[in-house]
């Protein structure tokens, strides 16, 4: 039986790592998804949405760098590639610009498609986060927060949570954090997160 299991991050670094440690331990990027808010715009692109071979996320198009170095990350770029190698933009209504690779973006486009009612949440309902899950994920990114989902057997459900965990956020307590300012659910018709309010955000998190 195939699960999904999902874990929150702080910030895409933190979800880098996480993703970089599945591939490393022999989970199929096909397998993974990540979201990542682009509030504060640290992956700048165009504004419009475009998949571009971006790996160590420095917002140039890796097969330009490999070009220019003849080595380094472009040559990694290919049939092989990683999940971070298809990093895209994209916006999700009460969220704002996230940056977005695998397999959870088609859910997320059709559900933005279709006007799907809490967009993120019900997409990521749909993909089997509770939906008590899929509020405080939804409300994590959009404060500039990040999401990796991976699908995997039951018999690894264990060691897959095992790396998940290690920089990972737990739900609850940042829940229980947002409930304590009036927070009760994720709102879509909220106002999305400037730069500035990611960036208080974090420091909270930091002390």
């Amino acid at each position: 039986m195939t699960v999904t299991i999902s874990r929150l991050y702080n910030s895409h670094a933190d979800a880098r790592a996480a993703v970089q440690a599945l591939e490393i331990a022999g989970i199929k990027h096909n397998d993974i998804s990540i979201l990542a808010s682009n509030a504060d715009n640290w992956y700048a692109k165009d504004t419009k949405p475009t998949l571009v071979p971006d790996r160590d996320l420095d917002g140039k198009d890796d097969r330009a760098e490999g070009a220019r170095t003849g080595a380094g990350i472009g040559a990694a770029v290919g049939g092989t590639a990683g999940l971070l190698a298809g990093l895209g933009l994209m916006a999700i209504p009460g969220v704002g610009p996230v940056v977005a690779a695998g397999w959870l973006v088609a859910t997320l486009t059709g559900a933005a498609a279709v006007g799907t009612a809490g967009g993120i949440v019900g997409a990521l309902s749909q993909a089997g986060v509770s939906p008590e899950d899929a509020d405080v994920y939804a409300e994590s990114i959009r404060r500039g927060g990040a999401l990796v989902s991976v699908k995997v057997e039951e018999a690894e459900r264990a060691r897959v949570q095992a790396l998940m965990d290690k920089s990972s956020v737990n739900a609850g307590n940042r829940a229980a954090m947002y409930r304590k300012d009036g927070w009760q659910r994720f709102d879509p018709a909220a106002p999305t997160y400037s730069a500035d309010q990611v960036k208080k955000e974090r420091e909270l998190y930091r002390l």
